[in-house]
């Protein structure tokens, strides 16, 4: 296997496998996807969007930390491509940042300067989705080891519990 990031830097990669019941795979990566939709179901967003600059799609988004940590945000590429492997269906999310002179550091605002993501999501066999991520960033500046174990104890579970639940809303969007 290659080695993604071979400095040793301390921090950690997240390899995470899950499960989504009663949401399709599709649908799954439409919500996924869904910029505008993520801003009403994901308390941790401040700011998203996605703009056009020297024609590639680059999207903004700050994430909410607690206090009296600072906020963080990323500017990054990301691309969702369905595959067939084999006669099975996979939605395949890549995104990683990238370093936009049109989208400047904010003060007060710690940017994510290294960030990668890996996303993929097949049917459960059923009527939900298997869902595997893998999940790198630095987030800078001195990050409290509580806040690294809540993120990887419960911030991850409550994230794809809501992810479900926004399924299961998005589905019945007129």
């Amino acid at each position: 296997l290659p080695i993604l990031f071979p400095q040793q830097s301390g921090l950690y990669e997240y390899k995470i496998f899950g499960g989504l019941a009663d949401c399709p795979p599709k649908l799954c990566a439409d919500v996924y996807m869904d910029l505008d939709f993520r801003k009403q179901w994901d308390q941790y967003v401040k700011e998203l969007y996605e703009k056009t600059y020297d024609g590639e799609k680059i999207i903004y988004w700050e994430v909410k930390y607690p206090f009296p940590l600072s906020n963080r945000d990323y500017v990054y590429i990301r691309e969702c491509q369905e595959m067939d492997v084999d006669g099975r269906k996979i939605w395949v999310v890549l995104a990683q940042s990238v370093s936009v002179p049109q989208c400047p550091e904010k003060p007060g605002i710690i940017r994510v300067k290294s960030y990668k993501q890996s996303l993929a999501i097949e049917s459960d066999g059923k009527t939900g989705s298997k869902v595997y991520m893998y999940y790198f960033d630095n987030p800078g500046g001195m990050i409290p080891s509580w806040l690294v174990n809540w993120a990887a104890k419960s911030g991850v579970p409550a994230f794809l519990k809501d992810m479900q639940k926004a399924c299961r809303n998005y589905s019945t969007r007129t």
